[in-house]
């Protein structure tokens, strides 16, 4: 019977690195805007205590902190957490997109005309003249060494072409 107790009782240790993580969510959860914010699923009186915490001094902060701690500890705190990774992981699919659109820029700019072929293959929409100038001139701006202006508007041009809702 005493050693269950003992079991269900937690030690001083685990106690304060229990606070500490919930320290380190407030911290986390005060870096947030407003916006995100709202989207985690906290009680008023706890999102109040998080929107205080954004404006404040360095030695409030630190007391105030302790604070939010007691009030997350009476949270869902694995809620919170997976609200939390869900906001701040970025969008995946947004990603894959640009880095796609990076990709086909600097294969048509470094690349010969297969590239320009095969790219126009694959997207038969495009506006071809338009692609092969801003190529163009993206090389000889590369070759000149002077800034990528036409590489951006290519980048801009094939990122509206994967994603034409943009």
């Amino acid at each position: 019977m005493i050693k269950d107790a003992q079991q269900d009782e937690k030690s001083r240790s685990q106690v304060k690195r229990d606070f500490r993580a919930l320290k380190d969510l407030g911290i986390r959860l005060a870096g947030l805007s407003k916006g995100q914010l709202h989207k985690i699923p906290l009680s008023e009186e706890t999102r109040a205590a998080v929107l205080a915490a954004q404006g404040m001094a360095r030695n409030a902060l630190q007391r105030h902190y302790r604070y939010l701690s007691s009030l997350l500890a009476e949270e869902n705190v694995a809620a919170i957490r997976t609200a939390l990774t869900g906001e701040l992981q970025p969008h995946v699919k947004e990603v894959a997109k640009q880095h796609e659109a990076e990709r086909f820029r600097d294969e048509l700019v470094s690349g010969d005309e297969r590239q320009l072929a095969a790219f126009i293959a694959l997207h038969p929409e495009c506006d071809r003249t338009h692609v092969r100038l801003l190529v163009r001139n993206a090389r000889k701006e590369l070759e000149l060494d002077k800034p990528p202006r036409s590489a951006r508007l290519l980048f801009r041009y094939l990122r509206r072409l994967s994603d034409p809702r943009d």
